[in-house]
């Protein structure tokens, strides 16, 4: 969905191969934030040290590149969407997590293209065809199903919707921020500023615990793995694949999540629910948005 520069070298690694392992990795998110809370640290201090480590990734990054980092109104709008993309983001998910489970959270981010067509319609101008709505309409009956079937582990209750949603629709907003600033700044630069800023809107929620190694190693793998490292392997593979192609293979991270919650934490959507979530996968696909980052 999101642009990322390409160049003239390709990567050594073949192009699916880097956006399936960026799917992987985002997959763990879920599964890793849920070690984290259960050794005590809670959802929205899993979503500052996400953001804060991860942040000061990105910032050694874009400083040994020597990327500049935006300014002016650009610093601006960047600051504002780290409070909207990486606070309400980060804290929403691990929020949803907590509330549903892993693997539901994992599926209910995948509302974001139904949110996509929705604002590209209503700030972009672009136009809400017969995919569009397909996405939409598909996206509200693959939740429908999926309150309603529920299944073993996973708890379907307003909470865990309203907070998977909330997730969803700021994933979604990586597409119109993107859209205006990916192909003008190196994505590490821009994210080294958001980040960093929405790790300190977060602040004054965060009531800070005595955490575990485990814990810290659920935490660090967080901002290493599920974030970084993600990031940095789905861009290389779409300086190679066309966006259209990352998005179907990078959607397979909800796959991923649900197999590992269902082994590590018996997690298992019910037959109604598996409908819904393959409903919301299959229409998701017809809509290039799948951010460059998540």
């Amino acid at each position: 969905m999101t642009r990322v520069p390409r160049s003239a070298t390709r990567p050594s690694v073949p192009a699916p191969l880097l956006i399936l392992t960026a799917a992987i990795l985002w997959g763990l998110l879920g599964i890793l934030g849920k070690k984290a809370q259960a050794a005590g640290v809670a959802p929205l201090e899993v979503a500052f040290w996400r953001a804060i480590l991860a942040g000061g990734l990105y910032a050694v990054h874009s400083a040994v590149i020597r990327a500049p980092l935006p300014r002016g109104r650009d610093l601006l709008v960047t600051a504002c969407f780290g409070i909207a993309g990486v606070s309400v983001f980060y804290g929403s998910y691990q929020l949803a997590v907590r509330a549903g489970g892993a693997s539901l959270a994992s599926v209910l981010l995948y509302t974001a293209p139904a949110f996509v067509a929705l604002m590209g319609w209503a700030f972009l101008r672009e136009k809400l065809g017969q995919r569009e709505i397909l996405a939409v309409l598909g996206t509200l009956g693959g939740i429908a199903l999926i309150s309603l079937g529920g299944g073993k582990g996973i708890n379907a209750t307003p909470a865990a919707l309203a907070w998977g949603l909330v997730a969803g629709f700021t994933y979604s907003l990586y597409y119109l921020y993107g859209k205006a600033f990916f192909d003008r700044y190196t994505p590490a630069a821009l994210l080294a500023v958001a980040l960093p800023v929405g790790a300190v809107a977060l602040l004054p929620f965060v009531h800070f615990s005595a955490k575990t190694a485990g814990a810290w190693q659920s935490l660090g793998a967080i901002a290493v793995f599920s974030t970084y490292l993600a990031y940095l392997a789905y861009s290389a593979g779409l300086r190679s694949l066309p966006a259209t192609q990352a998005s179907v293979i990078a959607s397979l991270e909800p796959v991923v999540a649900a197999g590992l919650a269902a082994a590590l934490f018996h997690e298992q959507l019910s037959a109604l629910g598996l409908l819904g979530a393959a409903l919301m996968l299959s229409v998701g696909k017809k809509k290039e948005a799948h951010p460059a980052v998540e």
